[in-house]
């Protein structure tokens, strides 16, 4: 008899052994795969939110809204949003040539993003702090686009990884929806020449990522790349430039508005703030930051913004944070000792490449732009220069006295016996000996006169060279 407990879920009893039922082994299963599902459902989204809103490694500054961003400052995400578009050029001092075409460059731009077509790429180049990077910023906040910032110094050190990161770079650019200015600084760290510079295999890997993401022009993204060294690129990635902006040092006008817009910033505007322990004495403002315009010839405007910086350093070390013209003075004069140190070893490191290349001709001439600066190349001398100072010592009297000199005979040492030393057919005598000037010696061994004869060497045809003009006799009996 079989005794069963319906409280049980399942029957018991002293012959049967007990299993839990069906519906308890589902639920453990369903368990399993929900757990399963959950932990790569969670994964696919995180990809997808550091698709759409995280920040790649390579990327160092980005004006795109970040998860971290957004809960770390809300407030300067909302004005960032509720922001309206500036003018390129607010607070770019560029000279009024390179100002019209970048603007032309901006309004281009900014028409292409509202028109959904494909986005130019650029190529800007110059020496280091002459606005390449502030104006990129500028572009992108013009037109209504998000920028995002990498540098080329980056890519090397991540080795196998670059060619991941590089994609995941392209691919975070793809998803934005106001577009993207992607601009490389010092881009030629990584993008060279394949055929002749000495890279990795992880670089050069890396580089043909690069150059497989921007084989055509994209309505998503537009490239913007930064350079002090344009010559070291590799030929497909000047395949890939659509234009080329030269950025220079700037001129005395543009020097002048910088030393004032600095002046105003760091000077002037924290002295009449009244909030900083800063003050500053009386003197001519205006005709000061003409005066160190003129003396600050070229400097960048790094440099010069640098200057600045340095004033209001000074004011903040003085015992009653007044800033005088003398403290002034003393920075602008201490800036230019540091201008003219890195001048000379831009010119020392030049000196060197030039003689470089003349021990090694297959080197090739000093390039001096490798340092990221353009020096005005040497004028080749000129025909007339060379043959003018030769004919004006031809005329002088010195130079027809050594003429005489050098046409005066030497005798012939004459022979125990008072006679001519004999001179076989086809030989010349040797240095100090046998005939002299104007003689030639004929195949019956007489001498005549017409052709001079030098103690030059002897040639290995008989003769001495060009130096003497010594003429053998021929062998067929012919007179000279």
């Amino acid at each position: 008899m079989f005794i069963s407990d319906l409280s049980c879920p399942w029957s018991v009893s002293k012959y049967s052994v007990i299993s839990p039922p069906h519906h308890q082994v589902a639920g453990l299963t369903l368990l399993a795969v929900g757990v399963y599902s959950a932990r790569n459902a969670t994964a696919v989204a995180g990809r997808y939110i550091e698709a759409r809103l995280g920040k790649p490694s390579l990327v160092r500054e980005t004006s795109r809204i970040t998860v971290a961003e957004a809960i770390k400052h809300p407030i300067k995400m909302s004005k960032r949003l509720t922001s309206k578009p500036q003018d390129a050029l607010e607070g770019v001092v560029l000279s009024p040539n390179l100002e019209e075409r970048v603007r032309d460059i901006a309004i281009a731009t900014r028409n292409t993003r509202q028109n959904k077509g494909l986005y130019r790429n650029i190529l800007m180049y110059g020496p280091p702090g002459t606005g390449k990077t502030l104006f990129a910023k500028k572009l992108a906040v013009h037109s209504g686009m998000d920028y995002a910032i990498m540098t080329g110094g980056d890519v090397a050190p991540m080795g196998r990884e670059g060619v991941t990161a590089m994609h995941k770079v392209f691919d975070w650019a793809n998803t934005s929806r106001r577009g993207l200015l992607l601009f490389v600084d010092e881009a030629d760290a990584f993008l060279r020449k394949r055929s002749t510079e000495k890279i990795s295999e992880e670089l050069r890997a890396t580089l043909n990522a690069f150059l497989y993401r921007t084989g055509e022009q994209s309505n998503k993204f537009m490239m913007v790349l930064a350079s002090n060294q344009p010559e070291q690129f590799d030929w497909a990635i000047n395949d890939r430039i659509d234009e080329i902006v030269n950025f220079a040092l700037p001129g005395p006008d543009e020097r002048e508005r910088l030393v004032r817009l600095y002046f105003d910033r760091y000077v002037l505007e924290p002295a009449t703030g009244g909030r900083q322990r800063m003050k500053l004495a009386q003197f001519d403002y205006g005709k000061k930051c003409s005066d160190i315009a003129k003396r600050a010839e070229g400097m960048s405007g790094r440099e010069i913004s640098k200057l600045g910086v340095a004033w209001q350093a000074a004011a903040y070390s003085s015992e009653d944070g007044v800033l005088t013209e003398a403290m002034i003075d003393a920075r602008v004069d201490d800036a230019m000792r540091q201008h003219l140190q890195k001048m000379d070893w831009l010119h020392g490191h030049t000196k060197e490449a030039g003689a470089k290349s003349t021990a090694s001709p297959s080197a090739g001439p000093a390039d001096s732009s490798k340092m990221g600066f353009t020096l005005p190349p040497g004028e080749p001398p000129q025909a007339q220069d060379v043959l003018t100072p030769a004919l004006e010592m031809d005329n002088k009297p010195e130079a027809h006295v050594i003429q005489e000199e050098l046409k005066l005979e030497v005798p012939a040492p004459p022979s125990p016996d008072g006679a001519e030393l004999p001179v076989e057919e086809g030989t010349v005598p040797a240095k100090g000996e046998g005939v002299k000037a104007e003689t030639v010696v004929t195949p019956q061994g007489e001498v005549a006169e017409g052709v001079s004869q030098t103690d030059a060497a002897p040639s290995s045809e008989g003769g001495t060279g060009k130096e003497g003009k010594t003429k053998t006799p021929p062998k067929d009996g012919t007179p000279v």
